[in-house]
């Protein structure tokens, strides 16, 4: 059975820790909505994180950092996993991330993770992920 979860409003980290759990137990995640996912912060301070991050490395060798939504919440997540073991390579495989709806998951029933919520921040600067990647020059 595959759980669907509405990233719409839920904080990336609180997300990703969520998923990158129950996934190594063995449950099938697929992910939509990505890029209305939030990021807790300054805006000038987020984006600036990312852009290093983005910047890091050489073009030649790396490390790469994603620029689109779905790519950059994949990453957070298995930044979370032990994704250079078995286990944690077959968790990841377990989750779909996706921005937007697509067509085959439209008419289906998504789950809203209440531990990941926007009510949980205490102050209300956030910025949200295709925000995020706008600025890193995504073309999503």
């Amino acid at each position: 059975m595959v759980t669907i979860i509405d990233a719409d409003g839920n904080l990336l980290g609180r997300l990703a820790s969520n998923v990158a759990k129950r996934s190594l137990q063995g449950e099938e995640f697929v992910i939509v909505n990505a890029e209305k996912a939030i990021v807790s912060g300054k805006r000038a301070m987020v984006l600036g994180n990312y852009l290093q991050k983005h910047q890091r490395g050489s073009v030649e060798g790396g490390p790469f950092f994603p620029r689109r939504p779905d790519l950059i919440m994949k990453r957070t997540i298995r930044g979370m996993l032990p994704y250079k073991r078995q286990r944690g390579a077959e968790a990841l495989k377990r989750v779909m991330i996706y921005t937007g709806v697509p067509v085959e998951y439209q008419d289906k029933e998504f789950e809203t993770l209440e531990s990941a919520g926007i009510e949980r921040l205490n102050n209300p600067k956030y910025i949200t992920l295709g925000e995020i990647s706008k600025n890193l020059g995504s073309k999503f």
